[in-house]
């Protein structure tokens, strides 16, 4: 049997729908972004924990709808009106917390889109009343849009997100190692992240192939 080697290969993710799992911690979600066009004023929040596939799904938003995808926190630099002439995804909308000139941004964002009737769609690791925001009618309409939750994996989708995560950056474990990984790992979405980061890196200093041994091996290293 040939050996699976690891190998130092760019990462590229996959972000079209169809490499995007649902199960039914996130079916709710899917179903809201590809009804996108039914969201009560135009808007909605999206929100899960770091790696749960919020990126992901802008993406697929961004495909469906012709809408630019941008950092909250580029957007105090950011041209508003060229902007506002399409749908907008804003990622990470926390991270502007206390910066008046992105919240200020943010707020004139909000209003030109759905003025020019597109849509807007806002990612967060938490709920809209939790993210911090300084001015008041900012906050306000943000916690006015309806909101998505991607909840914790189940085993269907913990398996589905290691797979998609080997194949971005270009790794064929054994058949027997994500099952065997599934069982035993943190069970979060970052956690899968850094797993196979870590696999990856150690099957490439100690070349040897991706299976349950080396699975084994760095799940003991991790703790």
């Amino acid at each position: 049997m040939a050996r699976q080697l690891s190998f130092e290969l760019p990462v590229r993710a996959a972000l079209g729908r169809e490499d995007f799992f649902v199960s039914p911690a996130n079916a709710m979600a899917v179903a809201l972004i590809e009804g996108w066009r039914d969201w009560p004023g135009r808007k909605l929040s999206l929100i899960g924990p770091a790696g749960a596939g919020k990126t992901h799904l802008a993406h697929v938003w961004a495909a469906a709808s012709g809408a630019r995808i941008i950092p909250a926190a580029a957007l105090a630099g950011a041209d508003i009106p060229a902007l506002a002439a399409t749908p907008v995804a804003v990622e990470d909308v926390p991270d502007i917390a206390g910066d008046a000139d992105a919240e200020a941004a943010l707020f004139h964002l909000h209003n030109l889109v759905l003025a020019e009737g597109h849509s807007l769609l806002l990612t967060a690791d938490r709920p809209a009343g939790r993210w911090g925001l300084a001015l008041p009618d900012l906050a306000s309409r943000m916690q006015q849009a309806q909101s998505a939750t991607l909840e914790p994996p189940d085993d269907r989708l913990l398996a589905a997100l290691l797979a998609k995560l080997f194949a971005d950056r270009q790794l064929n474990p054994t058949p027997e190692t994500i099952p065997y990984l599934v069982a035993r790992m943190d069970r979060s979405f970052d956690g899968a992240r850094q797993l196979v980061d870590a696999l990856d890196r150690t099957a490439l200093a100690q070349q040897r192939p991706i299976n349950r041994r080396l699975a084994a091996e760095v799940l003991a290293a991790q703790g």
